[in-house]
């Protein structure tokens, strides 16, 4: 049950980051241990009050963890202005210029 309902806050985290553009979820990716903290700390926020919620926030957090890393390694991130590509899925510049 706990490890079902980490994974729900997970994809409830991952449907927030679908939000964003492009360049900000890039800009983002750049700053992986701030976006963990971050993620971890919200989910734990949120889920506090019991053992269950806060180890379930914990499993959505070692997720949000996992998904950062495999997003800059297959898309990339932009880091100090600079894009760098990931190893399975490159974009453009004009991707990156609108927004």
């Amino acid at each position: 049950m706990i490890i079902e309902s980490g994974v729900i806050i997970f994809f409830g985290l991952v449907m927030l980051a679908i939000k964003l553009p492009l360049r900000t979820s890039l800009v983002l990716l750049g700053f992986p241990f701030t976006v963990d903290l971050c993620a971890s700390a919200l989910a734990l926020i949120l889920h506090w009050g019991t053992f269950s919620g806060v180890m379930a926030a914990a499993v959505a957090g070692l997720m949000t963890s996992g998904f950062t890393s495999v997003a800059r390694y297959t898309v990339g991130f932009i880091s100090k202005g600079k894009y760098y590509p990931g190893k399975i899925w490159c974009i453009s510049y004009d991707k990156l210029a609108k927004g």
